[in-house]
Parts: C-alpha cells; structure tokens; sequence
C-alpha cells in the first residue's frame, strides 16, 4: 500500500513539472524529522484558527491541492481565500491518532483529526481521516497536500 502511494506521489509530482496548468515542484532541501512534521501541521492549525493569513502563505507551498472531506478541492490562492472571505472559518483543529513517516525530505502524515468549522454557514464537527504532505525546503516545511475523509458518525 505504501509503495502505491509513494509512485502515485511521485507520478503526481512529474505531473506538475510537465503539465503547464500544475505548479512545478521546487526543490528539497536536506531531510525532514517527524517531530518537525508534527510542529509544522500544529502551527498550521494554529495559523488557520487565528486567520493568521501571512504565516499560511508562507508555510503553504505553492502546489498545495486541497482535497476537502467534502469532495471540494482548493489550490494555496482558492483554499487561503475561502478563509480570508469567511466562507472557511476554523474554529477548533485539534490532532487526533497520528503517525509519520519521511521519505527524504517529504513527511507524510497520515491519521485522524477533529475540526470546528463554519463552512458556508454551516456550523460543522468533523472527524476525519486525512493525509497531509510536507515538503523541507529553503525556507523552511511547506504544506503541500492534504486529503480528507469524514468518519461516520458513530450509530
């Protein structure tokens, strides 16, 4: 299963260098620990619960998809936008079950989160399952993809 992630990671990433409408993919830059991981997605919760919009544009890597437990799917300008407009606001991001794995200079953090979120309107408690992608680079770890998936609610 990891290795069919890894090659659809990679077959994703040439993609963005050959396809004109994708990001290309910067360089990494040296390898990233899982504790570095985890410290970047709890600033990036911290960042969206606070609407702090200068650190987001700074941690979220210029080809972030955003693939939304809804099915939606953002890129960095749309996903920053729906916060900064208030059509997104997160209220409350808290971790849940993780673990890490890092490829290089890539981490991949897979495992459960709970949001508190008004989207559209709409008051939402979400559990979810989710991936989230980072890359080391320069300037520091850089979120560059993310998918969710709601768990049910429990009957």
């Amino acid at each position: 299963m990891m290795k069919l992630f890894v090659r659809l990671l990679i077959v994703y990433l040439m993609l963005g260098i050959a396809a004109p409408s994708i990001a290309p993919a910067e360089e990494c830059s040296g390898a990233v620990t899982a504790e570095e991981a985890l410290r970047a997605e709890d600033a990036r919760y911290a960042a969206q619960t606070s609407n702090d919009f200068a650190a987001m544009e700074k941690m979220f890597g210029q080809e972030l998809v955003y693939f939304h437990s809804s099915a939606a799917t953002d890129n960095k300008a749309s996903y920053i936008d729906s916060m900064r407009t208030g059509k997104a606001k997160y209220k409350a991001m808290r971790r849940g079950e993780v673990n890490v794995r890092t490829y290089g200079c890539v981490a991949v953090i897979t495992g459960t989160t709970q949001f508190d979120v008004t989207s559209s309107g709409e008051d939402l408690s979400l559990e979810l399952r989710v991936h989230s992608v980072w890359a080391k680079r320069g300037q520091g770890l850089q979120f560059i993809s993310w998918q969710a998936t709601r768990v049910p609610p429990k009957k």
